[in-house]
């Protein structure tokens, strides 16, 4: 576990399937299964998989949008997948989420800086006098105007909504901001100003992003390490240059070499994976990639395979991987 930062331990999320006249529980959609990991102050950790893969589920559960089956999540020392009532919204100031859809994740009713100052009001960081001058650092800080804190989100670009869920995420000074695909609703050009500007925050502040996204090149430029996601468990993690520049998985080796090229006459291996994402209420047996792997023997039918480090600080859950 780190000193300082995120520690998530076996973190399990299971959502119970009620079937019959007295809706009892008879299955359990395994969304998350069994996942840990680590992300230091400052460290942009990046996830990425296929939708459905349960990404989203993973980033909502480490700041208690959806409550965790199981599993622990240490911030700062301190395990806050049981915290409730009181104790969490203490807690709450250090772990934010930013949005993937900046239209409907702000309130249409209200204004920029109502929306900000609602932060700072619950947590109680600044006095009612100084506030304005608070929110007008924080629109200034993500790159908009301050005299625009008056309008409502409606006025507002793509862009410029994402900007605003940033410096609403900021307002309380977290540690940790989990980004749920944060550009993959912008433009290429809109997507390129926010990527700079989460990291000139970062560099700014020292907070921590577990950065979720489908786009790997997207990923790569921004992350300090990678994990790879398939149906709720973490298939590779390990540096962001060596998990796309060598991928050791065959799910990721996949995933890269769907990235398009800039180059039209450049040539690319394409792997094709058949069929769709198995079903998480009824997980394959053995390795749960095995009825996609283009590799799998017999023995992936029958034998989990485990998460081995192959080199420094490259892990991956595949019996073949070299």
């Amino acid at each position: 576990m780190t000193a300082a930062g995120l520690s998530v331990r076996d973190l399990k999320v299971h959502f119970p399937v009620r079937q019959g006249m007295f809706r009892k529980t008879k299955q359990f959609v395994k969304a998350v299964d069994g996942v840990s990991f680590d992300i230091a102050l400052g460290e942009t950790l990046g996830l990425v998989g296929e939708s459905g893969c349960g990404k989203t589920t993973l980033g909502r559960s480490i700041v208690k949008l959806i409550q965790p089956t199981s599993g622990e999540i240490f911030l700062d020392g301190q395990n806050i997948a049981d915290l409730q009532g009181a104790e969490l919204r203490a807690k709450r100031r250090k772990f934010q989420m930013i949005f993937q859809d900046p239209y409907n994740s702000l309130d249409p009713r209200m204004t920029v800086s109502q929306i900000i100052d609602e932060a700072l009001d619950i947590h109680h960081l600044s006095k009612t006098g100084d506030r304005s001058k608070r929110i007008e650092e924080l629109v200034t800080s993500v790159g908009l105007d301050p005299t625009h804190a008056q309008r409502y989100p409606h006025e507002f670009s793509g862009g410029q909504r994402q900007r605003i869920g940033i410096a609403r995420a900021l307002a309380v000074e977290p540690e940790l901001i989990v980004c749920d695909e944060p550009v993959s609703a912008l433009d290429v050009s809109i997507q390129a100003q926010i990527i700079n500007l989460l990291q000139d925050l970062q560099r700014e502040r020292g907070v921590a992003y577990l950065f979720v996204a489908h786009d790997i090149a997207v990923v790569e430029h921004i992350s300090q390490r990678i994990m790879v996601m398939y149906l709720g468990k973490i298939v590779e993690h390990g540096p962001a240059k060596s998990v796309v520049r060598s991928p050791k998985h065959p799910y990721t080796q996949a995933l890269i070499s769907a990235v398009p090229v800039v180059d039209p006459d450049a040539k690319r291996s394409r792997i094709i994976l058949s069929g769709e994402i198995p079903s998480p209420i009824d997980p394959p047996c053995g390795c749960p990639f095995h009825p996609r792997c283009p590799m799998a023997q017999s023995q992936c039918q029958t034998q989990v395979p485990e998460l081995r480090e192959l080199s420094s600080g490259h892990w991956a859950s595949c019996h073949f991987a070299k």
